[in-house]
Parts: C-alpha cells; structure tokens; sequence
C-alpha cells in the first residue's frame, strides 16, 4: 500500500467483461446514496461553507476523537485477524494526530472538556461491539472512515485552513494530514484490493455492505446532532 508495504498484498486482477463487479465497487457503488447523504447534511454544508466559527470545526473535531478511539483501540487485537488484520496500517492511525488537534483548539485540559453526542455514543459503541465479535463488519467501519479522510477529507483540510487560518497540514487540521502515506491514491488503490480479496463468501459480503450502510447512517446521525448544537442563525 505504500512503499513499506508487504509484498504479499493482493495483486489487481482484469476481469472478464462477464466477471462480477469487484467488490470495492460494490461496496461504493451500494453506499452511494448514504454517502452523498452525509456529505449534503446542513452541519456539513455549512461548515464547509465558512458559516460557522471555529468552535463548530472544534466539536466536530472532538466527536471524531471518540470514533476513532474505537477504530484504533481495537486495532492491536484485529492486526493477526485473516479478515481484518490486512486493514490495520500503522500509518493509517489518527487518534495521536486528532489529540494533537485538541491539544491546539482547546488547550492543555482539553480531556476534561470534550464530550462525545449521543449519536457519538451510538456510533462509537457500534464500533466497539464489531470489533470485538464481527471483524468483516469492523472492516466496513475502518473502509467509510479512512478511505473518506484520504479523499474528501482533504477539501475540509483545505477549507479549514482557509476559514479559520491554521497553518497549511498544521496543528489543528493534522487529523487530514497522512505523513506516512506518498502516494495517497496509490494507497487507495491498494486497499480497494484488500477489498476485492476480503476472505469471506458472498453472503457475508452483502453483510458487509449493509454494514457500511450502517456506518454512513451514524456518521449522518452525528451530523445531525452536531446542527442541533450549531443551528445557522437567521
């Protein structure tokens, strides 16, 4: 996936016109409209649209610190998995870069002041329970989220910088910076044929996009709860 990545990683094979989809388009494709969903929600748009202050980017920052401590506080017992271990990328990890993050919006106390949403709550705990006894679902979780901040969580780098002047892949928006990472779409491309050889049968496959599914619908939850916090004012 990156230069230091093992040389047993699963090579792309070119399917014949009548081969199935491989599955990492399955999974996008069965996703979409939940993707497009979270993207469009009123939190996000107007975040991204430089209506709301930086206290808004710092609650949303707090709420992924929550997620992603469940993400990676699973990640040492899943590395040997056959089905998730592949997934597991030291230089994929976000939860040092998000209290890097905290550490520069909020201060030195910045633990005794972040809560996490009732969706965070739910979202986290889905994660958690996953992880612990359905590792192709964790994969479906690791797939929504890391995949996403390589992508279009670059634009929010972007604009965060803009809107609210942090230093260019500085404190503050270092949660979107992958250091470990050259070539992002290179990696990408490798992890979408982690993808294609998930070692699990169709049916679970279908398990797995539903999963995903799943994820996009806490992930728009949050959104939610997060315009509740912040409703634009008239």
């Amino acid at each position: 996936m990156s230069p230091s990545s093992p040389s047993s990683s699963p090579s792309p094979s070119s399917p014949s016109p009548s081969s199935p989809s491989p599955f990492s388009t399955v999974i996008r494709m069965a996703s979409h409209e939940q993707h497009t969903e979270a993207e469009n929600s009123a939190f996000m748009s107007n975040l991204l649209g430089g209506r709301f202050g930086v206290e808004a980017y710092t609650r949303y920052t707090e709420q992924l610190w929550f997620v992603y401590r469940a993400l990676e506080d699973a990640a040492d017992s899943l590395a040997g998995d056959p089905v998730a271990g592949p997934f597991v990328r030291p230089e994929l990890m976000r939860v040092a870069e998000l209290e890097r993050d905290l550490r520069h919006l909020l201060g030195d106390g910045w633990r005794d002041q972040v809560t996490a949403l009732p969706a965070t709550t739910r979202y986290a705990a889905r994660v958690a329970e996953v992880a612990e006894q359905w590792p192709a679902g964790y994969v479906a979780h690791h797939y929504t989220r890391y995949l996403g901040d390589l992508s279009g969580g670059q634009v929010i780098r972007g604009i965060a910088e803009k809107t609210w002047g942090f230093e260019r892949k500085g404190d503050g928006v270092r949660f979107y910076v992958f250091e470990g990472i050259d070539n992002p779409a290179a990696f990408k491309r490798e992890y979408r044929e982690l993808l294609d050889a998930l070692a699990v049968d169709e049916l679970e496959k279908q398990r797995v996009v539903e999963e995903c599914r799943t994820a996009f619908a806490l992930n728009s939850a949050v959104f939610a709860d997060l315009g509740g916090v912040f409703p634009l004012s008239a």
